[in-house]
């Protein structure tokens, strides 16, 4: 049975693309990245992950990498009853596996759940799969933790995300690693939040935005 690996990165910055990743792997080229060393990307440093990431995408069938940016991520997280960020990143991570799914084969799919309800959450992925009839699907918590070819796609989304705040770096200087926690991100924000409002990089549905830059009230007419 063959195996397919699906995981995030930038889920919780307050800039940047959300990454979702995923590789479709034999059990012998999951046991070969395992022995490279691929664990959770966040356990691993900048050139280990890159490292690894040029071994996992030679050693394994095919894999796929698909981004969220923040435009859509704010769409999916103003959009109340009728979805949330849960939602867009079911959709995302089933882009991922309609991609790898070669549909003539049975296929275990190991996912990094990201929502704390895993049943209506792996319900919900699968609603969105092309063709699941092939597939075992298995959502867990830690699963690029507890599975070498979860953590392969931990490594290939990590480095997608560093290289995708990298290109922003460039354009607009330092900004830090994206998150809110991060003080040098904190600092651009302040300084810069409100001019590059409209560049596209921020998540203004984040708690972070609304706080710094909260939107003027409209007047009451009596």
């Amino acid at each position: 049975m063959l195996l397919i690996g699906v995981d995030d990165a930038g889920r919780g910055p307050i800039m940047g693309p959300m990454i979702l990743a995923g590789v479709l792997m034999a059990p012998e080229q999951e046991k070969t990245a395992k022995e490279a060393g691929a664990k959770d990307s966040k356990l691993l440093t900048h050139p280990q992950r890159l490292a690894l990431a040029r071994i996992i995408e030679k050693n394994c069938i095919k894999s796929k990498v698909v981004m969220a940016f923040p435009e859509e991520i704010d769409s999916a997280v103003n959009a109340g009853k009728s979805g949330n960020l849960n939602t867009l990143e079911a959709k995302k991570m089933a882009e991922v596996i309609n991609a790898l799914n070669p549909k003539n084969e049975k296929v275990k799919v190991i996912v990094d759940c990201p929502s704390i309800n895993i049943p209506v959450w792996r319900a919900k992925l699968i609603s969105f799969i092309t063709h699941p009839e092939n597939l075992e699907i298995k959502c867990e918590h830690k699963a690029d933790f507890n599975y070498p070819v979860v953590s392969s796609a931990s490594i290939l989304a990590k480095v997608a995300r560093e290289e995708e705040v990298e290109k922003i770096k460039k354009q607009y200087g330092n900004t830090g690693s994206g998150y809110p926690s991060d003080p040098t991100t904190k600092e651009f924000l302040k300084a810069n939040g409100k001019r590059l409002a409209d560049s596209g990089i921020f998540r203004k549905s984040w708690a972070t935005w609304k706080a710094l830059f909260p939107e003027p009230k409209q007047k009451t007419l009596f």
